[in-house]
């Protein structure tokens, strides 16, 4: 049996081990990622962990600004892929690319859909206090992540688990998931099945306010929160990497800062957290331990710094 001609659509970290897995098994015709885009102080150009991986492996990489475009559409076409795979590419897909392929588009998404539509499925998962996602491969159709579903792995979440330890296990699962669900594809043995509208839910993409820390709520939605941006949830100046509910009675006041021995606490709409890991404006992320040490942490401690 021939390989699959394949071109690959992606974008971040998230992208790589699916892109890997293809190497192996499909003849790759080129790599489409979104531009190189100026990040850090320096507003230096970095390029997508796709196109490194992609040029580490001697791979064609086009960055087209809209992947709509029509000399974009006719410069794919004149590939003749038997299949377009995307993961985590940041661009909607035109009809008239949908249409390239004779296999279609297939997409890994990370959540089990129709839950999780949208942008960010990873971290909402854990924000909103999911106990289990996955990720699901979907023929592509012209809406959003509204495809007919192909095959589903479940992850479960664990209680402490954070965003970039849910993310890599998914990455892995998710490249797995492709390979079988392309194994089925050839074989002519997938059985798409149409999404339940009534059941789905939204993944927007998060904006700088998600993160912001309102004390006044309860110390499990911001515990989910913590652990769901890790490092861009916020409390005044500081950000907040890891959390722990603390189970004991504290008798903290929304925002109310205690310190036991080298341990910070802090208390919210409905009991209390216990900081693990935090950072101050212009320095770098410490334990709480060593944040605490040889800095006074009182009163009014999270609108003065």
């Amino acid at each position: 049996m021939d390989r699959l001609k394949v071109i690959f659509m992606g974008t971040p970290d998230f992208a790589v081990p699916s892109l890997a897995a293809l190497i192996d098994k499909t003849d790759v015709l080129c790599v489409v990622t979104q531009p190189d885009k100026p990040r850090g102080r320096g507003h230096k150009l970095q390029s997508p962990s796709v196109k490194i991986f992609a040029e580490e492996n001697g791979l064609r990489v086009i960055q087209p600004p809209k992947v709509k475009a029509p000399e974009v559409v006719d410069e794919l076409a004149a590939l003749k892929p038997d299949l377009i795979v995307v993961v985590a590419f940041g661009q909607i897909l035109p009809q008239t690319l949908l249409d390239v392929p004779r296999f279609g588009c297939i997409n890994v998404h990370a959540s089990l859909l129709p839950k999780y539509r949208g942008a960010a499925p990873i971290e909402w998962s854990i924000i909103r206090g999911e106990k289990i996602t996955g990720v699901t491969t979907m023929q592509m159709n012209a809406g959003l992540d509204t495809g007919d579903m192909l095959l589903s792995s479940e992850v479960a979440i664990g209680d402490e688990m954070i965003l970039p330890e849910l993310r890599e296990r998914l990455m892995t699962v998710g490249a797995d998931l492709l390979l079988k669900t392309l194994y089925l594809l050839r074989r002519g043995e997938l059985q798409p099945v149409k999404q339940n509208d009534a059941l789905s839910t939204y993944a927007p993409l998060l904006k700088k306010d998600t993160g912001l820390i309102d004390w006044s709520r309860p110390a499990r939605e911001l515990h989910n929160l913590i652990r769901g941006l890790y490092g861009s949830a916020r409390a005044g100046k500081f950000k907040i990497y890891r959390s722990r509910l603390v189970e004991e009675n504290l008798s903290l006041a929304a925002g109310e800062i205690k310190i036991i021995g080298q341990k910070f606490f802090v208390g919210t709409g409905d009991g209390s957290l216990e900081i693990l890991e935090i950072q101050a404006p212009n320095s770098k992320k410490l334990n709480a331990a060593d944040f605490i040490r040889g800095r006074k942490v009182g009163e009014n401690f999270w609108t003065n710094e």
